[in-house]
């Protein structure tokens, strides 16, 4: 009969639209997993390796026993693997840091330094590296607690900004003995930052200006762009060792600033730092980033492990910042490289980028060293909007 032919045909209708809708549900949600894209090679070695680097983690104190400003790089690394990866499992790690050591550090855990609260100690340079480690918490998570303690620390190294020595400079330490490359290259990158993420900020970047005007203009740079250690008493270039991560800091110092002031004089300057450091024998043998420690008649120190790691922290960002080839070329030789010939079976990875070793200066590897490479390993990672080493 025709009405139940027609009541037929609706039912048949109706039927195929659920059928259709259940379809569409079961392609959205079950056969996600399975049809996801590996990850890339490059992520897959950067995550191996910040896993291996977090098993040294001490979650009951919230550092990596026992080294105060090696555990704020090795964080700050950990955060660099978040930021780039989108991988967000170590967040935890993250806040357990900031909850469990903000206040005053447990008598005699650091000997010799002994810490004043809010990260900060006597070593202005160590108070550094945590201010940079919130301010990136902040940008991971947007938690105005990190960003207020970057304040704080940055603020505390601001009080050791001093005209009378040198006409400028933040000292190294609170003594007031010694005007070097690493505390100034902090100071400038932390206020270039802070003022790059405080709507309506003039101080910090008066600060920020300041002291790059000073510290391009102390002497410390030397003719060949590479940045010695420090000054003499007498405010003249000391000639001490090159050492990676003070060119590092260099770079990421300017090119901060840039971001803030879009000087192109600024930016010169700072392309002109990360091309001595690539093609300079001072830093990199055969292609790879070598420490002038890094010889098999020597050994870098606990300090010296992690000093490339913190360079390639910002050959990332001029690579990353300018599409620069010859930039990512050296970014993704060092990954290779360390990959290649600096990993043991465990996924740890040792002092020495080529792998070089010897019976009397073995080629260590523990959690420093481990995060300096993860540092080059993240940053041969590519990004969503197509950036890479």
């Amino acid at each position: 009969m025709p009405s139940q032919h027609r009541t037929r045909r609706r039912s048949r209708r109706i039927w195929a639209i659920a059928a259709t809708a259940v379809a569409l549900t079961a392609a959205l949600v079950a056969p996600a997993a399975a049809t996801a894209s590996p990850p890339s090679p490059a992520r897959a070695n950067a995550a191996a390796a910040a896993s291996v680097l977090m098993r040294d983690y001490d979650p009951v104190k919230g550092w990596w026993p026992s080294s105060w400003w090696n555990s704020a790089v090795a964080l700050q690394t950990i955060e660099d693997y978040m930021q780039r990866t989108g991988d967000r499992r170590y967040l935890s790690a993250v806040d357990n840091t900031f909850e469990k050591d903000k206040g005053q550090f447990p008598a005699g855990e650091l000997s010799g330094d002994p810490l004043l609260g809010d990260f900060t100690s006597r070593a202005i340079d160590d108070s550094a590296w945590w201010g940079l480690t919130w301010v990136e918490a902040y940008d991971l998570t947007g938690n105005q607690k990190y960003l207020n303690e970057a304040v704080i620390i940055a603020n505390y190294v601001h009080g050791y900004w001093d005209t009378s020595t040198c006409g400028g400079g933040v000292w190294w330490n609170a003594e007031k003995t010694y005007k070097n490359a690493v505390t100034n290259g902090l100071y400038i990158r932390l206020t270039a930052e802070l003022h790059n993420r405080i709507r309506g900020d003039h101080t910090w970047l008066g600060r920020a200006q300041s002291a790059w005007a000073w510290f391009t203009g102390s002497g410390m740079i030397n003719s060949a762009g590479l940045v010695n250690d420090g000054l003499t008493d007498g405010c003249q270039n000391n000639g001490s060792t090159v050492w990676s991560y003070n060119q590092g800091l260099a770079v990421g110092a300017g090119l901060e600033l840039w971001r803030a002031d879009h000087d192109p004089k600024v930016l010169a300057t700072t392309r002109r730092l990360a091309d001595a450091a690539i093609t300079s024998p001072a830093l990199v043998t055969n292609g790879v980033l070598t420490e002038s420690c890094d010889t098999l008649s020597v050994t870098c120190d606990d300090n010296q492990k992690q000093f490339k790691g913190v360079f390639m922290r910002y050959m990332m960002d001029v690579a990353d910042t300018t599409h620069d080839p010859r930039y990512s070329a050296f970014v993704r030789t060092q990954a290779a490289t360390i990959w290649a010939n600096d990993r043991d079976d465990q996924n740890q990875i040792g002092e020495r980028w080529s792998g070089a070793d010897s019976a009397d200066f073995p080629n260590y590897r523990d959690w420093r060293t481990q995060a300096s490479a993860l540092s080059a390993l993240i940053a041969a990672v590519q990004t969503r909007d197509g950036h890479h080493g």
